[in-house]
């Protein structure tokens, strides 16, 4: 039990809690928290239960994994014991975003629930986005132009599918289609399922049903890692002109 001894001490003090008030809790003695926290002893099938229990975590994350980049116990129960781990912290107590590179990212639909597949994701800090759980997702071809190949798309875990905004674009993983980058429509209430429209109109929109989308994240912020040229802007700057010439005319016909 590789990390138990440290997992129990830091969830402890994140929840304010003293060793008395912990064993309280769970109906322990203070000696016995002492004596795991110190490594002394280790805690039984029983014991372990009762930590999964009050900290809302599978024993397996538990024991596995130094939780001591959590600063906090806000863990993300995602069914079928799945958890999604909270924002990870540096040791200055920064925000810390996972990275799934693009070498990584087709093995991400195979992975996005292994905790190991997750801890060995690099971090990178961006101190001005908004709170919440963030990661950074890359982007292959050019189905939603001016976002070119090859850039990173930060976005924000959505919790519930229901939460969902019309119109605004979303990092979607689904079981038959691994990750994508899409501008997502709510058709949960009568099709229960999403739309999916790529903002480059020679792809077609697509509809995905809700028990097989996976993941959702909401779009934060976008990091290119190639300059425009001046036709590209230019190309860009007309597409939109056309677009919301486009509304307007919708509008004026209603």
């Amino acid at each position: 039990m590789k990390y138990i001894q440290t997992n129990i001490r830091h969830l402890r003090n994140l929840k304010s809690l003293s060793q008395e008030q912990f064993a309280e809790e769970l109906g322990w003695t203070r000696s016995i928290v002492g004596s795991y926290e110190e490594g002394r002893s280790e805690p039984s099938i029983d014991r372990l239960l009762d930590l999964s229990t009050f900290f809302n975590l599978p024993i397996d994350v538990f024991i596995k994994n130094d939780l001591r980049l959590a600063k906090d116990t806000s863990f993300i129960k995602l069914g079928n014991k799945r958890v999604l781990f909270p924002i990870a912290v540096s040791n200055t107590d920064e925000d810390l975003i996972e990275i799934v590179p693009i070498e990584a990212s087709a093995g991400y639909l195979k992975g996005y629930a292994d905790p190991e597949y997750v801890e060995q994701l690099q971090n990178i800090k961006l101190p001005f986005l908004p709170t919440g759980k963030h990661r950074t997702f890359p982007i292959k071809g050019d189905s939603m132009l001016p976002v070119k190949d090859g850039s990173y798309i930060v976005a924000k875990f959505v919790e519930s599918i229901t939460d969902v905004k019309n119109g605004r674009t979303y990092i979607v993983l689904t079981k038959e289609d691994g990750l994508v980058y899409k501008r997502v429509y709510d058709r949960i209430k009568d099709r229960k399922s999403l739309l999916l429209y790529s903002d480059n109109k020679a792809y077609a929109p697509f509809e995905v049903k809700i028990e097989h989308v996976l993941e959702l994240w909401e779009f934060t912020c976008c990091i290119n890692t190639q300059e425009y040229d001046k036709d590209e802007l230019k190309l860009s700057s007309i597409v939109n002109m056309f677009q919301e010439l486009k509304v307007e005319l919708k509008s004026i016909k209603a």
